[in-house]
């Protein structure tokens, strides 16, 4: 096992910069996940760990060794990829079996780690079986137990569930979960899907233009977003996002009258973030913002209102129970011990 260490990394094709002066410590047999949207140079970065990609500068350590220089196949890493990578012509056995032949395994070693390694991935019957008689999990599954089989230094991850329907997704989730928990190897997982980098990982790095914008674990990003990319970028919904003002401790909403009180010095132009779940919704009447539905949708588990406020629509989550129409009044007072205040053109925090 050993710990990832990029120091000053850098990627750029030209005048495209992929990724941009990053440093990023990656502790021994932690689960951390590069997330961020299209182009955001988190899968950049895991390929120079690979050493499919060199930097333009920077270095790459993996334990007590720079491997800047070294072949992806002397860095003693696994890679998962989305798209499987099987050999169809080759049984499941064969599949897993591949990189310890590549290695010169002894032969007497191959089939006892081939079947430990199905086993954690629960694919024992399906040894004898072609890729193509698998399904998308299954397939999936030993992609998994072809990187587990060398028990690597570093297992690296590129969106290996997004070829998955939504189902499945979650059932494997579940199972990259626990197997990280009982393989406890260092392991870095790339994802577009806020939701896969909230239940997997340890901890979680946000990335925009190439460099890291937050690092901390899933209650640190959720709960204290550094910015307003972060803030926006996390979450199911999202934060809203309200625009308005700060004057006298209290927050106006652009376009409106209706005032929050707020802890924050004055600003002539500022964001309020408010999470769905800490805007109550009950009754219209005094001491609530009262304000229009404009879309009601029942998710089954809970409900989500849509509501007008002002020149400004927001979202608030509501009981499973509740039941309202398009065009309702109701009231909303948002929960003070959970606001959040952004500078608009910076995007930066303003602490409250």
């Amino acid at each position: 096992m050993a710990e990832v260490r990029l120091k000053k990394l850098t990627k750029r094709w030209g005048d495209v910069v992929g990724v941009d002066n990053q440093s990023l410590q990656i502790k021994d047999k932690e689960f951390l996940v590069l997330l961020g949207p299209s182009g955001c140079g988190k899968t950049t970065t895991m390929r120079m760990i690979a050493g499919l990609e060199n930097p333009s500068s920077g270095e790459v350590w993996i334990g007590d060794r720079m491997v800047n220089d070294d072949l992806p196949k002397d860095r003693d890493v696994a890679m998962v990829f989305q798209n499987y990578g099987l050999y169809p012509h080759m049984t499941i056995f064969d599949n897993i079996a591949y990189p310890l032949k590549v290695r010169g395994t002894p032969k007497n070693e191959i089939a006892p780690r081939v079947k430990r390694a199905a086993e954690k991935v629960e694919l024992t019957p399906f040894l004898e079986r072609k890729p193509k008689a698998l399904s998308g999990g299954q397939r999936q599954r030993v992609a998994l137990a072809r990187a587990i089989v060398r028990t690597p230094k570093v297992f690296l991850m590129d969106e290996p569930l997004s070829n998955l329907d939504a189902k499945l997704r979650v059932t494997m989730r579940s199972e990259l979960k626990h197997l990280s928990k009982q393989l406890q190897v260092t392991t870095v997982y790339v994802t577009h899907d806020q939701i896969e980098a909230m239940t997997l990982a340890d901890r979680v790095a946000v990335m925009k233009h190439g460099v890291i914008q937050q690092l901390g674990t899933p209650d640190e990003i959720y709960n204290d977003p550094v910015n307003l990319f972060v803030a926006a970028f996390i979450g199911s919904p999202t934060m809203n996002l309200i625009t308005g003002s700060v004057s006298n401790g209290m927050f106006v909403t652009t376009g409106g009258k209706d005032l929050v009180q707020i802890r924050a010095p004055d600003q002539s132009a500022a964001v309020l973030g408010v999470r769905a779940d800490d805007i109550a919704i009950h009754d219209p009447g005094e001491g609530s913002i009262d304000v229009t539905i404009y879309a009601f949708e029942n998710t089954g588990d809970s409900s989500l209102l849509t509501v007008q406020w002002g020149k400004q629509r927001v979202i608030a989550r509501g009981d499973r129970h509740l039941r309202k129409d398009q065009d309702d009044i109701v009231g909303i007072t948002l929960n003070p011990n959970h606001l959040y205040l952004f500078e608009p053109q910076s995007g930066a925090r303003i602490k409250t």
